[in-house]
């Protein structure tokens, strides 16, 4: 939501999205340090707001009886039961903070929000919402893929009748948003709209394209994509149970929202819109339903503070305008009593909503403003993460706490949105490279066996930072020494074990198991449409940059590429080890080819051959053939698999 936040990248450009397989439980156990930190933490917690308690409960009405959702060839999609075993204490290997929370998410099935909405939770990453309208349903959100939506579907229509769907939104431009459009498709009304955000089309299939398999590659780490579920494992992502890798597909918006304000009637249903781009999303959008003072805040407003820039890496999101769009919400929906999201459970009552909101916005505000603060004292961006901490009246609220992002990583992610990533101190100008650093930094302290001592007596303190730090070095200085990638294996899992945040959880744990097992191939797992939606510009732009210099030496081409099946047509060139395009014709190409763009999609993405195009007349080329196979001799592959925890 393969996890939203890197599916769409992934599946386009190498379709590597990784399943999860369970893991054997580590042999580690909890160490006091950790369990002294576990402790400290449960003492720190807000145990006596019990409202999300009560909030992620009421309305169940009820949830699938066979917990396994399958695809059309009989493969588990996702689980309902996968975390089934959070209940009761929590164990040693787990901030207690975020088991509380992981069993919050855990809940799925249909719930009733009010006798005009419900809601279908823990199916997928994200909710599901579906609103009664005068002739059908109004279906928010459609998560990410078509077999988690057709489940949630299907137990809509059990509980509560089948009905057209009248009318579909989607509130911004993440594939667990919009993945599951599909399972609706049949039971559309004629006519009926599909509502997005301006923008919602250029940025759910541009966003993140370019730099894909790395983002991928990071964001298996990110949302543990190759553990377990389990007390020693993963518990999700802290803003939903886990991802389904299933089907994804994009259906088209037949209607745009570009201004806050705006309102519109569907299906008898007065909504109220906020446009809100350049927050959580690109194109994001909030909504309200006035005549029943309900608001839904879509992914601006949270169960847990968000990520200004995520882990896996994309676009740094402005704290500024996610805090400034949060105070215009308090007023475009003042009166609401009761708030719906896109992930998580609701709130109810207007004074609680109010508070809710105006303190979600606090932290974001709090973030940037004493960011830039201590960033215009002198102070870097890992100075200022060490630093800031939230005070006391948001940190109280399990809301605002790091489930999923972090005041620690989200005041880099300022520092970095204002300043880039150099700190203005010379000697971080050219860094020696990881491999290079790691091999003088051992050799200056003694040699790897004085390392692992060092390391040793750290761990063995509960220092488990400074432990990791040390390892790091060990480790990329000579990536054969086990001893070294055991232990630096070991300080990952308790710092994971510690954490309070499922995907630093998720990272550290990812970190040791490739430390152990190695870099492992993966079983590829879902399928998507979304390649053909891919813009011819966003194509070219993907093979500019898996252009090989060194391949394509002094060598140089000119190709005209035809779409009949889009009436346009495009010209490529490569030369001085560069590959650039534009519109149209231009000049003489050394071929020119007429071929349909999800052929030609799926020639360059993903291999597949024109030849037997060519053979059966449903593409041609005129000129040299051998011109397009010089381009394709020229590009370089990306790794899915690349090492990250070793070199």
């Amino acid at each position: 939501m393969i996890h939203p936040r890197f599916a769409l990248a992934a599946t386009l450009l190498l379709a590597v999205a990784p399943i999860s397989v369970a893991a054997a439980p580590d042999p580690d156990a909890a160490t006091p340090a950790t369990r002294a930190a576990n402790a400290a933490a449960l003492a720190d917690a807000p145990l006596g707001d019990t409202r999300d308690e009560a909030f992620a409960a009421r309305g169940f009405v009820a949830t699938r009886k066979d917990p396994l959702i399958r695809d059309a060839d009989g493969a588990v999609v996702w689980n309902l039961d996968a975390f089934r075993f959070l209940a009761g204490k929590a164990p040693d290997t787990v901030n207690p903070s975020l088991w509380r929370h992981a069993g919050l998410l855990a809940r799925h099935g249909l719930f009733k929000v009010t006798d005009r909405i419900w809601q279908v939770r823990g199916f997928d990453v994200s909710n599901l919402t579906f609103v009664r309208g005068d002739k059908g349903w109004i279906v928010i959100d459609t998560g990410t893929t078509v077999e988690t939506a057709r489940a949630a579907w299907d137990l809509v229509i059990e509980r509560l009748g089948k009905a057209p769907v009248t009318a579909v939104i989607y509130t911004h431009s993440h594939v667990d948003h919009f993945g599951g459009t599909a399972a609706f498709t049949a039971d559309l009304a004629p006519g009926a709209p599909i509502v997005a955000p301006k923008g919602f089309r250029e940025a759910a299939i541009s966003e993140n394209v370019i730099a894909g398999p790395a983002m991928a590659r990071r964001a298996s780490y990110q949302f543990g994509i190759p553990l377990g579920k389990g007390p020693t494992q993963s518990l999700g992502s802290g803003i939903g149970v886990g991802t389904p890798v299933g089907t994804q597909t994009l259906v088209p918006p037949t209607q745009e929202v570009d201004a806050t304000g705006t309102v519109l009637v569907l299906d008898g249903v007065k909504i109220l819109f906020q446009f809100t781009p350049g927050t959580e999303a690109p194109a994001e959008m909030n909504l309200g339903f006035p005549d029943w003072k309900v608001v839904d805040m879509a992914e601006n407003a949270n169960v847990t503070q968000h990520n200004i820039l995520t882990p896996r890496g994309a676009v740094i999101r402005n704290a500024r305008a996610w805090a400034q769009g949060l105070t215009e919400a308090i007023d475009v929906f003042a009166g609401s009593d009761t708030q719906i999201t896109s992930h998580g459970w609701p709130r109810f009552g207007a004074g609680e909503i109010t508070d809710y909101l105006g303190k979600h916005r606090d932290a974001y505000a709090y973030l940037h403003d004493q960011t830039v603060r201590l960033m215009n004292k002198g102070l870097t961006g890992p100075e200022i993460a060490a630093r800031l901490k939230l005070p006391p009246a948001l940190q109280k609220e399990w809301y605002d706490r790091p489930y999923y992002g972090s005041l620690s990583f989200n005041a880099r992610a300022v520092y970095q949105y204002y300043l880039g990533w150099y700190d203005a101190n010379p000697v971080h100008l050219a860094p020696l490279p990881p491999e290079d650093g790691g091999k003088r930094y051992v050799e200056a302290l003694g040699g790897a066996a004085r390392v692992r001592a060092l390391a040793q007596a750290a761990f063995d303190k509960g220092d488990y930072a400074w432990a990791a730090e040390l390892l790091d070095k060990a480790v990329f200085a000579d990536p054969a020494d086990q001893e070294a990638r055991a232990l630096l294996a070991r300080c990952y899992r308790q710092m994971a074990w510690s954490s309070e945040n499922a995907i630093w959880r998720n990272m550290y744990l990812t970190g040791a198991q490739e430390l152990v097992g190695g870099v492992k191939p993966i079983e590829a797992a879902g399928r998507s449409t979304l390649a053909a939606s891919l813009p011819p510009t966003d194509l070219f732009d993907v093979l500019a940059t898996r252009l090989d210099p060194e391949k394509v030496g002094s060598g140089a081409v000119r190709l005209g590429f035809t779409f009949p099946d889009r009436a346009v047509s495009y010209t490529l060139v490569v030369a001085n080890g560069v590959l650039t395009h534009r519109p149209g014709l231009v000049g003489t190409p050394d071929a020119r080819l007429t071929v349909k763009y999800p052929d030609l999609a799926a020639a360059l993405l993903r291999g597949q051959p024109l030849a037997a195009k060519v053979a059966a007349g449903e593409a041609s080329i005129a000129g040299d053939p051998a011109a397009f196979g010089r381009l394709t001799a020229w590009l370089d592959k990306p790794e899915p698999l690349f090492p990250i925890v070793t070199p």
